[in-house]
């Protein structure tokens, strides 16, 4: 699985941390989009190619890390095709990917733990869709919203 990752600066530890995670425990192909150190940049600057680049399928999924994941959340599901979903918590995560489809996690580092954060991203990554009675939900929203 090719995973995109962006975070601003209040993300930045997190984000690193994750990547780690994720290529040493999971053997994930990771395409980071930056930022790069914890100066201050603007999160839409990152928030927008990873989304861009999943909407396209060049990765399969993103993760995005700023300081509450709500501002990369509202960037992300602005993007045609992104069904992104801010999660605080593992079981959010894997329910987003069973009912929604999402396909960008966000994630607020000031919110929870990095211990959490690796078990939100375990689960986001392992999250399986269920189709069926969500399929017909998933397709209404891009049927009410144009996609």
């Amino acid at each position: 699985m090719k995973i995109a990752f962006g975070s601003d600066h209040a993300g930045f530890k997190y984000k690193k941390l994750l990547i780690e995670f994720l290529r040493n425990q999971h053997s994930q192909q990771i395409l980071d989009f930056g930022c790069f150190s914890e100066e201050s940049v603007d999160y839409p600057d990152y928030a927008l190619p990873v989304s861009e680049c999943v909407a396209s399928g060049v990765a399969d999924i993103g993760i995005l890390v700023c300081g509450t994941g709500i501002g990369m959340a509202i960037l992300a599901n602005k993007v045609m095709g992104i069904r992104a979903a801010n999660c605080c918590s593992a079981d959010a995560a894997k329910l987003s990917k069973e009912h929604n489809n999402a396909n960008i996690l966000t994630i607020g580092a000031r919110l929870v733990s990095i211990e959490e954060a690796k078990e939100i991203a375990e689960a986001f990554l392992y999250g399986e869709f269920l189709g069926n009675r969500h399929m017909i939900r998933v397709e209404k929203i891009h049927e009410l919203t144009g996609w």
